[in-house]
């Protein structure tokens, strides 16, 4: 029997998908990726996705022993410390956040931001392990979407960030700051090098055209047969070349500037000025 037990909690709003993961014998959890309800229109802020994947885990009896981030997103606010002040779990992220911090907090004027990651419990490197229950985590670093993605192995399964896509649909943009089509070509071949029944588990996805459901689970096996990016041994220079000429046309995400400047803090939010508000801020180009 496999005693990892994986519930997905599916965001349309972000097109995100947030993971329970636990240890069947022990019961002891990780959350992956968690997700801040936020409506940009109105700034407002809610929680009621966390607190949809805290009730899952009070309705399976588990215990949460980490929060876990596969990157800094551009997509969504993350909902990680309102996790951790419920369970009191730890927030861990790949130590290259601190690059993604070091961009972007002059952008925002952001003096409060360390550069150094003290923001998060913990700064995970390539190949360290750390325990969840019986089982283990083991970290691979896969930067190319942004230098500081990383994604966590846990016996047959990989929860791959935004590195990977569906077959269908293909994988991450990497224009990005930090970003690169060539490096994020190397961390996918790091994946497919895997075993061919590992079980993959995206971050996104966005209906494929002539796909009528979101799907979120597939293979090794099947992301090297089909992924219209990658699969069937595409080389690194057509990669590249089809990536950045992709990347070029797409727009900015909706949620790119609320979001960094939030999850580069852990999904802090900004601490409240002198009149009760808290407030986000949108760097003008003129």
């Amino acid at each position: 029997m496999n005693r990892l037990h994986v519930h997905a909690q599916f965001d349309e709003a972000t097109n995100t998908v947030s993971y329970v993961v636990w240890d069947a014998a022990t019961r002891q959890a990780a959350i992956i990726d968690p997700v801040l309800d936020y409506d940009h229109r109105a700034g407002r802020a809610s929680y009621l996705s966390a607190d949809a994947l805290l009730g899952f885990v009070a309705d399976q009896e588990l215990s949460v022993a980490w929060v876990l981030e596969t990157h800094a997103h551009a997509d969504h606010l993350s909902a990680a410390p309102y996790l951790k002040e419920k369970t009191g779990a730890p927030i861990g992220i790949g130590e290259h956040i601190t690059d993604v911090q070091r961009t972007f907090a002059p952008v925002f004027g952001m003096d409060d931001v360390s550069g150094d990651g003290r923001e998060f419990d913990r700064l995970f490197r390539d190949g360290d392990t750390f325990p969840l229950g019986e089982l283990q985590i083991a970290v691979l670093h896969t930067p190319g979407h942004t230098p500081a993605c990383v994604s966590y192995r846990i016996g047959d399964a990989v929860f791959v960030g935004d590195t990977l896509f569906m077959p269908d649909y293909g994988t991450a943009r990497a224009d990005f700051p930090g970003g690169d089509a060539r490096t994020l070509y190397r961390s996918i071949q790091k994946l497919l090098a895997l075993p061919d029944d590992t079980r993959l588990y995206m971050c996104h996805d966005y209906k494929a055209p002539g796909r009528d459901r979101f799907a979120w689970e597939t293979t090794v096996a099947d992301e090297k047969a089909r992924n219209v990016h990658v699969g069937g041994g595409v080389d690194e220079a057509t990669f590249v070349a089809m990536r950045e000429a992709r990347d070029a046309t797409l727009s900015a995400p909706v949620l790119l500037l609320p979001s960094l400047q939030v999850n580069i803090r852990a999904g802090r939010l900004p601490e409240p000025e002198d009149n009760g508000r808290r407030y986000l801020k949108i760097p003008l180009k003129v």
